[in-house]
C-alpha cells in the first residue's frame, strides 16, 4: 500500500489554499462541490464541508484546494486540515464515487517540436504525472498503461513523462509530417478518458517516492547535493521546456567529475550532448568554484 503525503501550496487567492498530494487520487478529472449536498458523491468534500470554515472545495488529478470563509485564517488551521486529509486517504477513505459527474473540462493536447529531431513534446492542460519516468522499452513500460499503450505503435523508440507532457522518441522509419496528429489525437483521447497514466505502485516499484527520494538525498556527500539542488534550480526547467530532463548520476570528489543522464528528448540529442555538458560545466564551475573538473553525459 502507497502512503500518502500532503503538502501544503498557497495560491494567488489568499482565500484558496491547495492541499497537494504525492500521487493521484482522480483519474486526471476535476470535481467542483459548493456545499455539503453537492458534495454528495464525494466523502471525502463532505466531511470537509463539516469544518464551518470551508466555502467550496475543488478536487483535481493529485491536489485537493479548498476554499474559506472569512471567519479565520489559513495559517491557523491548514496543518490540521492537511493532517486531516492525510489520514483519511490513508485509512482507504474514499475520494470520489465512481458514479460522480466530473467537472467538465476539455483536454487539449499539443504538440510542440524539441531540439532532437527525432523526439516530440505533447503537452496536456492537466497534470499528468507527479514525477518524472523514463521508459525505452515496451518491457521497461509495464507500470505504465499509457507508455505500453504507446509502445504498440511501431515507430515508437522511447516514452518520458513529466508534468504535464509526454516526449515521445521515434526511430528514423518514420517522418513527423506523418504520426504527429495521430500520436496528439491518441493520447489527448486518452487523457480524456481518464485512463491510468502511470500504476499506483509505479512510484514506489521504481524508487521515486517522495521517502525514497529523500533518503537517497541525504545519503550524498554535501557537494553531490549542492549539485542536485543547482541542477534543480537552474537547468532542470530549461530542460524541460525542450521535452526532456538531466538527471544527476555521480560526483567523483578525487577526479571532480560529475556524471548527469539525460532523458526524453535530450538523450541521443545530437546537439545535447555537448550544449547540455559544457552549459552545465560552466554553471557547476562558477558555482561551486574549484571542486568540478569536467561533466560527463549519459543518454539514458
Amino acid at each position: 500500500m502507497n502512503t500518502f503525503q500532503v503538502s501544503i501550496k498557497e495560491t494567488s487567492n489568499n482565500s484558496i489554499i491547495k492541499f497537494e498530494i504525492n500521487q493521484f487520487i482522480t483519474q486526471h478529472q476535476s470535481f467542483e462541490f459548493n456545499n455539503i449536498d453537492e458534495a454528495k458523491s464525494s466523502p471525502l468534500a463532505q466531511q470537509l464541508f463539516y469544518l464551518p470554515f470551508v466555502k467550496k472545495v475543488y478536487i483535481s488529478g493529485n491536489f485537493i484546494a479548498v476554499e474559506r470563509f472569512n471567519i479565520i485564517a489559513w495559517k491557523d488551521v491548514q496543518d490540521e486540515v492537511a493532517d486531516q486529509i492525510q489520514s483519511y486517504l490513508n485509512n482507504g477513505g474514499v475520494v470520489v464515487e465512481e458514479t460522480a459527474a466530473p467537472k467538465k473540462v476539455p483536454v487539449t493536447v499539443y504538440a510542440e517540436s524539441t531540439p532532437n529531431p527525432s523526439a516530440m513534446k505533447f503537452v496536456a492542460n492537466k497534470k499528468l504525472v507527479t514525477t518524472s519516468y523514463e521508459f525505452t522499452s515496451i518491457d521497461e513500460a509495464k507500470l505504465s498503461p499509457l507508455a505500453t499503450q504507446l509502445f504498440h505503435f511501431p515507430f515508437v523508440k522511447g516514452v518520458f513523462f513529466d508534468e504535464n507532457f509526454v516526449s515521445v522518441t521515434k526511430y528514423e522509419v518514420a517522418d513527423w509530417n506523418e504520426i504527429t496528429m495521430e500520436l496528439r489525437e491518441f493520447i489527448r483521447s486518452y487523457i480524456e478518458q481518464g485512463k491510468e497514466i502511470i500504476a499506483p505502485e509505479a512510484p514506489k516499484a521504481l524508487k521515486k517516492t517522495s521517502e525514497q527520494l529523500d533518503a537517497s538525498f541525504e545519503e550524498l556527500d554535501d557537494i553531490s547535493k549542492q549539485i542536485i539542488n543547482i541542477l534543480e534550480e537552474y537547468v532542470k526547467p530549461a530542460v524541460a521546456s525542450d521535452g526532456g530532463n538531466i538527471q544527476f548520476n555521480s560526483y567523483n570528489p578525487e577526479s571532480k567529475e560529475v556524471k548527469v543522464i539525460l532523458q526524453g528528448a535530450c538523450s541521443g540529442c545530437p546537439s545535447s550532448t555537448y550544449t547540455l555538458k559544457s552549459g552545465i560545466e560552466n554553471i557547476l564551475k562558477e558555482m561551486l568554484q574549484d571542486k568540478v573538473n569536467t561533466v560527463v553525459a549519459i543518454n539514458g
